[in-house]
């Protein structure tokens, strides 16, 4: 420690010359790990816990998707850290662009977020109907081009900005009320990135009801649990995320019960992308989750291993304990991926070895497990056991999930019997 004061002078002015330094491209940052943390972050300073295990998943989420990115976060630590006025920690790229960021409730974020998508959705259909009906004064071949579009990278969405700014060019020398509408309308043709974000207590408790109904419509909202097993912000409370044998409040002596599995609830829907991540354990498999959920035209839903200081453990620490959390079979790191069903692979993919590190070395280094053990050994072995059995329950049925493979002549067979049409995208993605 040195004294401040005379450190800012120099350091203003290294922080001056960072700042100058141009962003990378996105058009050329191909999807991969190093690349993307070449993409300016859109989130930064938060204020958040130092270590803090949600904040790098929002902070991905900006630099994948971002300034087209609009993030609905229930109240809770990301709440309080995304938007602890005066300040806030979203910012903008060289463009003046950047995320927009709400805050809602913990009993009905879900269903803010989506309406975000129906709202983008009904701005986009009248925008295109606005665009096909003054084709003949904007020109053909641009309205042909901006209708039929695909923007599905970076560079697809970089050529559609560029016609939206040729469009509003045309659009100013049109006099009509139609023309005036669409220059407000215009950016809703470029693809926009919907997440709905919030911790284990919105997902797994409070906000579950309307959290499920979102998984039901089928809609393309993208849906991030930062899951840290308690609720955070209020005092490291027991929530249903809780696992089995951790001390928490309510559940001083230890939680008797499993812990929710939510990712598996979701997977029966058949039709939700969904994801367990710990990016400490597999960044690898933690940038390709989100990136393959975002380009997934549907729901989908992340459920991210985030490590907090409730935990009782020294957090620095907390890219090793992600490894060991996943090599116990503690946290099991999975994408069910609905589009691979007819293709002859199966929609869930197991991104993780079956347990190779006894679960008692991983319970052990955590002081929510040890004080159950100091208050009551007995007890604690009991826990343990029956912690370990569930875990290998899980895994079983995962294991068996990830074996089952759907051939497209099954799943025409299945719609043809049941009638349904709609079926196809439910099936088959």
């Amino acid at each position: 420690m040195r004294p401040q004061l005379p450190l800012r002078e120099p350091e203003r002015g290294n922080f001056e010359f960072f700042l100058k330094i141009p962003d990378a491209d996105r058009t050329q940052l191909r999807p991969s790990v190093k690349l993307s943390q070449f993409a300016q972050p859109l989130m930064e300073f938060s204020g958040a816990c130092s270590a803090c295990g949600e904040t790098p998943y929002i902070k991905l989420v900006t630099q994948l998707f971002g300034d087209r990115t609009l993030i609905a976060n229930s109240t809770g630590c990301s709440s309080i850290f995304g938007g602890n006025l005066p300040t806030t920690p979203f910012t903008t790229d060289c463009n003046g662009r950047g995320p927009a960021w709400a805050n809602s409730l913990f009993e009905d974020n879900a269903e803010f977020g989506f309406g975000f998508r129906l709202a983008i959705d009904k701005h986009a259909d009248h925008a295109r109907k606005l665009l096909t009906q003054l084709a003949p004064q904007i020109g053909e071949v641009l309205v042909k081009e901006m209708l039929d579009t695909h923007q599905t990278d970076e560079t697809g969405i970089l050529a559609q900005r560029i016609r939206v700014k040729t469009l509003r060019d045309k659009l100013a020398t049109i006099v009509s009320p139609e023309a005036r509408r669409l220059e407000q309308l215009a950016d809703y043709l470029v693809k926009k990135s919907v997440w709905i974000i919030g911790g284990d207590g919105w997902a797994y408790d409070i906000g579950y009801g309307g959290l499920d109904h979102v998984l039901s419509t089928g809609r393309n909202v993208n849906i991030l649990v930062l899951d840290t097993e308690v609720y955070s912000n209020t005092g490291g409370q027991a929530s249903k995320a809780t696992t089995l044998g951790a001390a928490a409040k309510f559940a001083t002596a230890g939680k008797p019960r499993p812990k929710k599995d939510l990712g598996l609830m979701a997977i029966v829907y058949g039709s939700v992308y969904v994801a367990s991540v710990a990016f400490g354990a597999r960044d690898a498999q933690t940038v390709k989750a989100f990136q393959e959920a975002e380009s997934y035209d549907g729901t989908s839903l992340i459920i991210a291993y985030s490590p907090c200081r409730e935990h009782g453990y020294d957090i620095a620490s907390g890219l090793e304990h992600q490894k060991l959390a996943v090599e116990t079979g503690y946290w099991p790191l999975y994408r069910y991926d609905p589009r691979n069903a007819g293709t002859g692979k199966s929609p869930m993919m197991l991104d993780c070895k079956s347990p190779s590190v006894p679960l008692s070395e991983y319970l052990r280094t955590e002081n929510r497990f040890a004080i159950v053990e100091r208050k009551d050994p007995e007890r604690y072995k009991t826990l343990v056991a029956a912690a370990e059995a569930d875990l290998k329950r899980r895994r079983a049925i995962y294991e068996k999930l990830a074996e089952l493979t759907l051939p497209a002549q099954e799943i025409k067979k299945i719609i043809k019997e049941n009638h349904e049409e709609k079926a196809v995208t439910a099936i088959a993605g």
